[in-house]
């Protein structure tokens, strides 16, 4: 069976953008950002049924590669997928790694999805209630504890899980994959 629709999750900061990205490039298929779809202009937060629907427009297709987590989508964005493949690379290393990203967002003022207007400031990635980096240290634990349960979960006995562990394992899965 040829893998055309993959989910790539991981905790913030755990590099699953930079996976999802050379899968997408590695297979021809679309990259789907999931904060992309969720993050309008100014922080706009829309209501999850405007969010689900764009998302299901998102990924209505046959081929795609979906970036993202958002846990409450599982129903939607599972429903159809092949292949999740969990990036779960140690605790350090993904703070590490939030918090260089928030550092060079924050240097750069790079808007993070066109359109939008937002940027990532310092204060708002380490000096707010809101910060990244806080988020990431705050859900490291309960989101790999749910990603294990989900492995094992009956109702996504259909979906193929691979589950990656450091930027080895990720070379080597972006490697084999498409052979």
């Amino acid at each position: 069976m040829k893998i055309e629709r993959i989910n790539v999750i991981g905790v913030s900061g755990s590099g699953k953008s930079t996976v999802a990205r050379m899968l997408a490039e590695k297979l021809s298929l679309t990259y789907v950002e999931m904060d992309r779809i969720f993050w309008g202009p100014d922080w706009y937060w829309p209501k999850d049924e405007e969010f689900f629907q764009q998302l299901k427009q998102e990924i209505a297709g046959e081929q795609w590669v979906l970036d993202g987590n958002y846990s409450r989508t599982a129903p939607l964005k599972w429903e159809r997928v092949q292949l999740v493949v969990w990036v779960d690379m140690p605790f350090w290393t993904t703070l590490i790694q939030a918090t260089g990203r928030a550092v060079k967002r924050s240097w750069t003022k790079e808007e993070l999805w066109p359109g939008t207007g937002n940027r990532e400031s310092f204060r708002k990635s380490f000096l707010s209630k809101d910060s990244i980096i806080l988020w990431t240290i705050k859900t490291y634990k309960s989101v790999r504890k749910r990603y294990q349960e989900c492995m094992s979960d009956e109702r996504y006995s259909h979906i193929q899980f691979v589950r990656l562990r450091s930027r080895e394992e990720i070379r080597r899965f972006v490697a084999e994959m498409g052979r």
